[in-house]
């Protein structure tokens, strides 16, 4: 019933499988990738008409992961999956990036590219299968895609790279690298490093490269048994004739636009120049909007073809700077006097407003995906508002771009970070674009890094990033350090490099043509290289180092490790002890399975107390030590006092004060705080406490002017010292047990009939000795 073709290979240690002609067979191309025990089913279609109008190429991919594929049910009121979550966002970006430069220019046929995650067996990220299942889709559909591309993830242990390693053996390397490409070039790049030389990374790409070419092979092997016929196009119009037209009619206006440095100025000028070309054209093509609309297209071609050889050839850019020039920068801390920890970057005409927020463990994110629920100490949010680039438009939910680009900031800063245990905050760091003309998200990691130091964030080093352009002419290049937003549309290549003095921290490339080969790929990191030192230096002027004092705003955390065996005393019943706690002092208190307890607040002195009194509760009352106490209920014989927190003791109605006392109630009443010194722990650890040898004002201990007890003997003998018969004062020899009225002789004691219960009970009564 099926015409299924399958073709196999071991890859990394497993099975790489693709199989077509089984599943989804209405699809242009559907490809079901299996590796290991998690299998990725991809489906695309096309449109076979363009609709009129369009002058773009509307590819959409979107990479799903179904819950059922690890054995799970979705967490929340909604069981179902719902919108897209970050991590498929930027997997879907991932699989995009490499596939978008590979089809032919003016191809405008809409395609739907649908990855969806179907079987998951927890060790081998699905985003690299879903990417080699979308390009061996793609392959076989017929649609003009000069691919195939094959992708691979590396990692970095103990000096080795490690093809596809699992999750656990990746987050304990230095490096997670992800790089897409053909058979014969590169084509993106998207990584987490620990401080790693530029040498190790090129080293990682080119590993995975080599590695990529036998996937590249085995979904060719599929292609040559199930790819359908290759979609006709329409042959491409020689438009050389216009292109020169153009050239002549605003050629010289759009060089000299080229040549002026600030963006708006720019940008008025090219708008003119356009504005020139279509009135030109609407003279002579007024019977045709088609053709005057495909003569505007190539205005841009133009421009590109003006900025690209002033490059090549003279070396001259668009604002006036050197190929490896970084435009000036300024940098400022602390400008938002709330804020926790603030920046102010600026890049020339790219400018960022960057915070950082501090947290409690409660403020962690919680993350809901294929591998179970996670938390995350580390935020950052990245915010391209309209304004930015002086435009009109959507402002609200973040987009994909704005997604990519904060992650991308996140891996650059992650490597730095202080650990939990050194630096217990949730932290949260918000980056909003406000000016742009270049690389915004580098300029997030440079004010991001500021931002944090400012907090008091201890990093092991600041971050700077910088983004690299390229023109490529046939054989002949150029790298261009910090690109304009202009270079970045009429270059070759997008390529963003972060890190410290000591090494990468991230890495992200995008190329726009068939790939970059290992000398571009070289030259681009020397110069990257060279200018993230330059821009350390300059942010350098305004923080080198991270506060040694946190804002005065931000919540401090103390951390405290109890024995596990106490968690239950500082809970107490349904949590009563640890609520009370918390309502008493104002301090947030967590308390972990190990019993590391963590005691937050913005007002040390709410720390402090919460820390006092779960000190009291978990430590044990030393006897002779004077304590802070609260008395919590009186009797006639004395008050019970709660100190430490957690503990009462018995002040007795002799130990409140050196003189004679009546009634407790004339020294002490509930509610008021006393100073108590311990004078006994009995073997129930029932506390026995003094109230007359404390100063009840300063705490120090008073000479006891009491004449010294005498020693305590057996039950049968002195207890409390020598009392008249009769005065409860004091206490007489007690020997044995006479009437209660009397200190003197009580007799043996009887039982309930009437005999005696003296000596050993199985003796009869009329045998016992008087």
């Amino acid at each position: 019933m099926f015409d299924t073709k399958t073709v196999s290979m071991e890859w990394g240690g497993k099975t790489l499988t693709l199989e077509t002609g089984r599943i989804a067979r209405q699809a242009d191309g559907a490809v079901l990738a299996t590796y290991g025990e998690t299998v990725v089913l991809c489906a695309v279609t096309a449109a076979r008409t363009v609709k009129e109008g369009q002058d773009f190429f509307p590819l959409t991919v979107h990479y799903q992961e179904k819950f059922f594929a690890a054995g799970r049910i979705p967490g929340g009121f909604f069981k179902r999956e719902r919108g897209a979550t970050e991590k498929e966002t930027l997997t879907s970006r991932l699989i995009d990036r490499p596939v978008r430069p590979l089809f032919p220019e003016g191809f405008y046929n809409e395609i739907n590219v649908i990855a969806q995650v179907l079987s998951y067996d927890g060790e081998v990220e699905p985003d690299v299968l879903a990417m080699i299942a979308a390009s061996a889709a793609l392959t076989i559909s017929g649609v003009p895609f000069m691919g195939p591309i094959g992708a691979a993830r590396v990692g970095y242990v103990d000096g080795e790279y490690t093809l596809n390693p699992r999750q656990d053996v990746a987050a304990a390397g230095a490096l997670d690298l992800v790089v897409a490409a053909t058979r014969d070039a590169v084509m993106m790049v998207e990584s987490e490093a620990k401080e790693l030389s530029e040498d190790v990374m090129l080293g990682a790409v080119l590993f995975a490269h080599d590695e990529i070419k036998k996937v590249v092979n085995l979904i060719v092997e599929l292609a040559e048994q199930a790819a359908k016929d290759a979609w006709p196009l329409d042959k491409v119009e020689d438009k050389s004739g216009t292109l020169e037209e153009l050239r002549g009619l605003i050629g010289e206006e759009l060089a000299e636009a080229y040549r002026i440095t600030d963006k708006g100025e720019r940008r008025d000028r090219i708008d003119a120049a356009r504005a020139k070309a279509r009135e030109h054209f609407e003279k002579l093509d007024q019977t045709d909007p088609a053709e005057y609309l495909g003569k505007l297209k190539l205005v841009k071609k133009l421009e590109s073809d003006i900025v690209r050889k002033a490059i090549l050839k003279d070396g001259t850019r668009i604002d006036g700077r050197r190929t490896d020039q970084v435009r000036p920068i300024e940098s400022e801390v602390h400008i938002l006097p709330r804020a926790h920890g603030s920046a102010l970057f600026t890049r020339g005409e790219t400018q960022a407003i960057c915070t950082a927020t501090l947290g409690t463990k409660d403020s962690e994110q919680m993350i809901d995906g294929l591998e179970g629920l996670s938390y995350s100490n580390f935020m950052l949010h990245y915010n391209f508002p309209p304004y930015s680039v002086g435009e009109v438009g959507r402002f609200g939910a973040p987009s994909r771009r704005d997604t990519g680009h904060g992650k991308l900031a996140w891996r650059a800063l992650r490597a730095v970070l202080p650990s939990k245990e050194d630096f217990p905050y949730t932290i949260r760091v918000v980056s909003d674009i406000t000016e742009s003309n270049g690389s915004s998200s580098m300029a997030t990691v440079c004010g991001g890094s500021l931002a944090l130091m400012d907090a008091g964030v201890p990093l092991k080093r600041p971050v700077s990033g910088i983004a690299m352009g390229l023109i490529l002419e046939g054989q002949e290049f150029t790298v261009l350090s910090d690109i304009l937003g202009d270079e970045d549309h009429l270059g070759d290549m997008d390529f963003k490099v972060a890190g410290t003095s000591e090494g990468i921290t991230t890495m992200q490339m995008d190329i726009k043509v068939a790939g970059i080969t290992r000398e571009i790929f070289e030259a681009a990191l020397r110069q990257a290289k060279e200018g993230r030192a330059h821009i350390l230096g300059e942010m350098t002027k305004a923080l080198g180092e991270a506060r040694t004092e946190l804002s005065a705003h931000a919540p401090r955390i103390e951390s405290l490790q109890i024995d596990k065996s106490k968690i239950r005393e500082v809970i107490g019943t349904g949590g009563k002890v640890i609520r009370e706690i918390v309502a008493e002092t104002g301090a947030k208190v967590d308390i972990d399975d190990e019993g590391l307890i963590k005691i937050s607040s913005s007002d040390p002195a709410q720390i402090e107390a919460a820390k006092a009194w779960i000190l009291g509760i978990v430590e044990e009352a030393e006897v002779g030590k004077i304590y802070d106490g609260k008395v919590v209920n009186i009797v006639d014989f004395g008050a019970f006092v709660n100190f430490m927190g957690g503990k009462d003791g018995l002040v007795h109605v002799s130990e409140m004060k050196n003189e004679r006392v009546e009634k407790p109630t004339d020294v002490v009443s509930e509610g008021q705080a006393v100073k108590v010194k311990v004078l006994e722990i009995d073997p129930r650890g029932k506390v026995r406490l003094s109230m007359r040898v404390v100063d009840q004002e300063t705490g120090e201990e008073l000479e006891d002017t009491r004449p010294p007890r005498e020693p305590r003997g057996d039950r049968g003998g002195d207890r409390r010292g020598p009392r008249a018969s009769g005065d409860r004062g004091g206490r007489g020899d007690r020997g044995p047990r006479g009437d209660r009225n009397g200190g003197g002789d009580r007799g043996p004691r009887r039982d309930r009939d009437g005999d005696d219960r003296g000596g050993d009970s199985h003796i009869p009564a009329f045998l016992k000795d008087d």
